[in-house]
């Protein structure tokens, strides 16, 4: 494959979570940095988003961050990190942030990690890029998700060739082995191109 360079983080911006998903997210920021890959993500300073990026940047790596203007007044904005750029909607963070990633993580997170992801995954099926995404199935979190899935495939809701679209690993050392097993992307068109 070729040399991934950045990796687009999808994961919780909530405070107050079990240790066991902040301990990940440090290990994330902590491999993303050493890796030399440069993090992708939706710019917050609090949770899960907050631990991943200053674990990159405490270890030297680089970290750019997208957020909507209006999550402001929801997120704090992280402006400890080597880019910050303030966007006008999520449709625009979305877009910049798939550009800007070779590949996708995916810590555990809420109703917006999985919007975020599942657009992502949904491209893929559509044959619109060929990106890896991968969930990191920290402390059991995603395994309802996985036997759903699976459950998705044995009722013929998405063709047995969509099940390369993710992948599910229970750590984070193994979300980069599998990164280097991944085929080498495909290069598209930008995003306004097609969607």
């Amino acid at each position: 494959m070729k040399k991934v360079q950045a990796i687009g983080v999808y994961c919780s911006s909530y405070e107050g979570l079990d240790e066991v998903y902040k301990k990940a997210a440090a290990e994330l920021g902590q491999q993303l940095a050493e890796h030399h890959m440069t993090m992708i993500y939706g710019g917050g300073a609090l949770g899960l988003m907050g631990d991943v990026s200053r674990a990159a940047m405490a270890h030297g790596g680089r970290v750019i961050g997208f957020m909507p203007h209006h999550l402001k007044e929801f997120e704090d904005p992280n402006w400890a990190i080597t880019e910050l750029h303030m966007v006008d909607t999520m449709h625009t963070r979305k877009r910049l942030m798939f550009e800007h990633s070779d590949a996708f993580l995916v810590l555990p997170g809420g109703f917006g990690t999985l919007d975020e992801t599942f657009e992502i995954i949904t491209w893929q099926q559509l044959k619109l890029h060929d990106k890896p995404a991968i969930f990191i199935n920290v402390n059991a979190y995603w395994t309802p998700l996985q036997e759903l899935t699976t459950n998705i495939f044995d009722q013929h809701f998405a063709r047995p060739e969509d099940k390369k679209c993710f992948k599910f690993v229970n750590s984070v050392p193994e979300a980069f082995q599998a990164l280097l097993k991944a085929p080498e992307p495909t290069v598209h068109e930008p995003m306004e191109d097609w969607v």
